[in-house]
């Protein structure tokens, strides 16, 4: 379904690095909007054999030590937009977020967490090294990458667990839109609707 309009969109620009950037806004603990750009990391793989009920899952990454985690246990909801210039197709994806971190108990999703680490390039495994972010700058001592194959604690997977999908494409007059909405056993119904 939708998922087959994204995958459309990614790989119509797959040389542009960029079209892996989206946005993703959270509501912080002071009940404030929060919105960050974050890289999509693909999709999580197996979902469907999974103990939990994961199903279409977007996968990000995030460091332990900033705000999200926190976030993200007073309230998981979140919502990304993604735009793609080539196809001009917009895509609003809400649904809950799960964060992954080196002490959660199931093991497929530590599986997914450790894959996804080595995965990264050095440069972006490093960053999980670096002093504490959000807090007073510091010189950053050279160091090296760390480990390739196990994470630093600090290392989390974050997934997006999409309940409904909104795809605008921006061609035609009028535009086109659909509405995907998954229901509680995770099946995906579609709807055209006003632009």
């Amino acid at each position: 379904m939708w998922r087959s309009h994204l995958a459309r969109s990614l790989h119509q620009h797959r040389n542009q690095p960029e079209a892996k950037f989206l946005q993703l806004a959270t509501v912080g603990l002071d009940q404030r909007p929060r919105n960050r750009t974050v890289v999509f990391r693909g999709f999580l793989e197996n979902g469907d054999r999974l103990q939990t009920p994961l199903q279409d899952c977007l996968k990000f990454v995030t460091d332990l030590r900033s705000q999200k985690p926190a976030q993200i246990a007073a309230n998981p909801w979140a919502e990304s937009s993604w735009y793609f210039t080539k196809t001009r197709s917009q895509f609003r994806i809400l649904g809950k977020l799960q964060l992954i971190d080196h002490e959660y108990p199931n093991q497929e999703l530590q599986s997914a967490r450790i894959e996804t680490w080595q995965a990264l390039s050095d440069p972006a495994r490093i960053q999980f090294s670096w002093p504490h972010p959000r807090e007073s700058r510091i010189h950053f001592p050279k160091t090296e990458p760390p480990d390739a194959e196990l994470p630093l604690d600090s290392f989390c997977l974050l997934l997006l667990e999409p309940i409904e999908v909104d795809r605008l494409e921006l061609r035609g007059n009028p535009q086109n839109r659909w509405i995907y909405l998954r229901d509680d056993q995770g099946n995906w119904t579609e709807q055209e609707v006003n632009p």
